[in-house]
């Protein structure tokens, strides 16, 4: 565990490789039956998730949680449509900042705090290819100067 008393369970690289993150936000997830165990088992993927708000209210898309093993008729559908828990001065927040062009939601990561399950989620924009290819150049730099210096300092 880390000092928080964070658990990452599900981490979303690919967002921070197609979008520049602006703000973040934690919401908690409205799970039913035995999603929860799944998720205690760490499966669960975001990789395709996105979120859209509707009527005042967040939900994530294509968050996969598989069935739990041990389940029977309790299991839900591992695609199904969950609700993100937000205060409403968030969602408020939320709603005026994406009424601006470019503008989207994203899940960074899913973690435990404390017993809780939370979702962290981005406002985000957009990165064109050359932003993408920019910041490639800026990693290929980076890691051929900790070489050289890793090199230099045997």
């Amino acid at each position: 565990m880390s000092k928080e008393g964070k658990r990452l369970i599900a981490n979303n690289k690919k967002a921070w490789h197609d979008y520049f993150i602006e703000d973040r936000y934690e919401a908690g997830i409205e799970l039913r039956g035995t999603e929860v165990k799944s998720i205690r088992m760490g499966h669960c993927s975001i990789k395709e998730a996105f979120i859209r708000v509707e009527n005042n209210e967040v939900f994530i898309y294509g968050m996969h949680v598989n069935p739990y093993e041990k389940g029977n008729i309790f299991n839900k559908d591992p695609l199904r449509v969950r609700k993100l828990l937000l205060h409403r001065s968030e969602i408020r927040k939320l709603i005026g900042k994406m009424a601006v062009k470019g503008y989207t939601l994203v899940p960074l990561q899913v973690y435990f705090k404390g017993s809780h399950i939370k979702v962290e989620i981005a406002l985000a924009k957009g990165k064109k290819l050359y932003d993408k290819r920019q910041d490639i150049a800026k990693k290929d730099q980076r890691r051929a100067a900790e070489r050289d210096f890793k090199v230099r300092n045997l």
